[in-house]
């Protein structure tokens, strides 16, 4: 039997192999949108006539689309809303989560009920028809998609939130803070909250790599970053219609959206790894 056991542990992946994989795909987005804020080949926005669906070359690396646009400017245009949208969306849903989560755990009863009718409500519908719907009311800008994505993705941090608290509270030096009198605020603060770090860095990972999908859904269909702003989902979305004749308008924006999502569950799956590690 322990032989078994430690065959099985030697075959199981080092968490390393995950972090430089997942790194090194999310390097390539994140390098794309570090230059972008300085340089990139062309406007993104400008458009040329004589040099529309030019193929890759020289001078358009990733060719051009049906406007003569420049492919890879647009992608590098388009990374810095996936990131800047995925991370804003990420810690609106995160402090809500956060906000809900601990006190409906720490005192349970009817808070805990009341908070998580609330967000079990809000996880009986899908998530992507919740936040189109949102955008669709509200009006499409990016504001709005970081606000409805926030708020669709805020019950799923509750729940680990809630979880993890219900099991620290029951700890013996959070016993020992309550008989010494400290506030209820001041346990979940600075007691409860820091050991939930650990248990919330791989759902935030996630969380990144699902709020994308959203974004770039929510993109593909219109209700995203509205044009001529660049996004990888109205990328694809446009071009659709060349994918006979222009199939690198695909290929490029497709790419850079797998490197990042791909690169995100990498990292995800090796703070996994490591915690599971850490708390053997």
């Amino acid at each position: 039997m322990a032989r078994a056991k430690k065959n099985s542990a030697e075959k199981t992946p080092e968490a390393s192999v995950f972090y430089i994989v997942g790194l090194v795909l999310l390097g390539i987005v994140v390098a794309a949108f570090i230059v972008s804020l300085f340089w990139t080949p062309f406007e993104p926005d400008a458009t040329d006539a004589a040099s529309k669906l030019m193929a890759p070359c020289a001078s358009h690396p990733f060719g051009t689309d049906n406007f003569g646009r420049d492919v890879l400017s647009r992608i590098m245009s388009a990374s810095k809303y996936t990131i800047f949208i995925s991370i804003a969306g990420v810690a609106i849903a995160l402090a809500l989560g956060t906000i809900a989560g601990i006190p409906a755990g720490y005192f349970g009863g009817f808070t805990d009920r009341g908070i998580m009718l609330i967000g079990n409500s809000i996880m009986c519908f899908p998530g992507i028809l919740l936040a189109l719907v949102a955008v669709a009311v509200f009006g499409a800008s990016v504001g709005n998609v970081i606000w409805a994505l926030g708020l669709v993705f805020a019950p799923t941090f509750a729940r680990v939130c809630r979880v993890g608290t219900m099991e620290i509270k029951e700890l013996d030096y959070i016993t020992h803070a309550r008989v010494m009198g400290v506030r209820p605020l001041r346990i979940m603060t600075f007691h409860i909250f820091p050991n939930l770090v650990p248990q919330l860095l791989p759902a935030t990972v996630i969380g990144l790599a699902n709020m994308t999908l959203f974004e770039s859904g929510m993109s593909y269909l219109g209700l995203g970053v509205q044009p001529p702003d660049a996004s990888f989902g109205k990328m694809l979305a446009d071009a659709q219609a060349y994918v006979r004749v222009a199939p690198w308008l695909i290929i490029f924006p497709a790419l850079m959206l797998v490197f990042y999502i791909l690169g995100l569950y990498f990292i995800s799956e090796g703070l996994r790894i490591s915690l599971s590690k850490g708390g053997k």
